[in-house]
């Protein structure tokens, strides 16, 4: 059963029936998935997609240096904003396993990716990305719903005092201005976790291509524009990386049922039931939905087979719609403009846990309950 949500409330849960295959038929619809061939790499699929991002670095830094002092600049910024975030869509799948048969040359290729194209640490990513993998939209587990500037649980909204209690009860129409702060987010959250005092794998060979990175691009902006522009560019880079990073992995779960700490609940259904897939609706919206968010709005798939890759993922989502549609599992799709319709509904009703009371009633009349 394929079904479009509409908004959800606060804090949905996820109760599946019993009876339902999911606790005994993965095993089963995994092996339907091998036999067509869809968990093989696609290794020259990512070659191809990496020359020809490293052939739009080339271009925008051409662009870079005959534009010199001119405020058209700020277009190279948004072009390399969204480049970082298309190789950090390869950095993703890397650490996933679908770019090569081996784990460290997955590893290797991350690693340059993420430390030394991107500037965000892939140690750090991997850890905290396999963390949601394992329990996604899990209270207590999954660390994409920890409190943040956003609050995703009603508890976490509550609990927010001034400044913070009147952004939360606003933060679902402040969700897409505060994500152009969540490109310095992810830098700045990485570099921290390379200097905790818990054991970091290959820490100080990190360090060294995070802030190598950090220091050559920073010298390069900063010697060839006038201060001001120089900060100008920056941001905005930084802007489009961080608001293209955050509209590609918000729509997939936000809004979605949550599991409670402690339940026991079967592989399949916990990743289908807390997964949201994006749709175009037609074969070329499709594919193109597909490049924009970089495999992500198969979302249903990448977290029931997350080693497959990208380019196998249209044809395994027809597979699994039917197993789930022949077994009433609920297969959640929505469009794009739809999805963060509900993201930002959902958000809006967490917040409205940190209400003040002296808000307007004829303001908070209008708000979604």
């Amino acid at each position: 059963m394929t079904i479009t949500a509409s908004a959800p409330s606060a804090r949905p849960a996820v109760r599946p029936a019993r009876g339902t295959a999911g606790s005994s038929s993965y095993s089963s619809l995994i092996k339907t998935i091998r036999e067509a061939g869809l968990l093989r790499r696609r290794r020259s699929f990512y070659i191809t997609l990496f020359i020809a991002l490293c052939l739009g670095l080339a271009g925008a830094a051409t662009g870079f240096v005959l534009l010199g002092d001119s405020w058209f600049q700020l277009i190279i910024a948004g072009v390399l904003g969204v480049l970082f975030t298309q190789l950090a869509f390869i950095a993703h799948e890397a650490s996933h396993r679908q770019v090569f048969e081996s784990g460290p040359a997955n590893d290797r290729a991350g690693r340059v990716l993420a430390n030394l194209f991107v500037g965000v640490s892939y140690q750090w990513w991997t850890n905290k990305h396999n963390r949601h993998h394992a329990n996604p939209n899990t209270l207590g587990k999954d660390p994409d719903i920890e409190q943040d500037t956003i609050s995703f649980l009603p508890e976490q909204a509550k609990a927010r005092k001034g400044f913070m209690a009147w952004l939360t009860r606003r933060q679902g129409y402040l969700f897409f201005p505060l994500l152009t702060l969540e490109g310095l987010n992810l830098h700045a959250t990485s570099i921290r976790y390379l200097f905790t005092k818990e054991a970091v794998k290959g820490r100080k060979r990190e360090l060294s291509m995070v802030f190598g990175r950090l220091a050559a691009y920073v010298a390069v902006v900063f010697y060839m524009l006038p201060l001001g522009m120089a900060f100008a560019f920056v941001g905005v880079q930084l802007a489009v990386f961080g608001v293209y990073m955050g509209a590609s992995f918000a729509p997939n779960h936000k809004g979605m049922p949550l599991i409670p700490e402690g339940s026991r609940i079967d592989f399949l259904s916990r990743q289908v039931l807390t997964s949201r897939n994006i749709t175009g609706r037609t074969r070329f919206g499709n594919r193109a939905i597909n490049a924009f968010m970089g495999g992500l709005n198969y979302q249903v798939e990448h977290h029931l087979f997350p080693s497959m890759p990208r380019p196998n993922l249209a044809r395994a989502s027809e597979i699994v719609r039917g197993y789930c549609a022949t077994h009433k599992i609920p297969y959640t799709e929505a469009t794009l403009p739809q999805s963060y319709g509900i993201v930002i509904n959902y958000l809006n009703k967490v917040g409205l846990s940190a209400r003040d009371p002296f808000d307007c009633p004829m303001v908070t009349q209008y708000r979604p309950r």
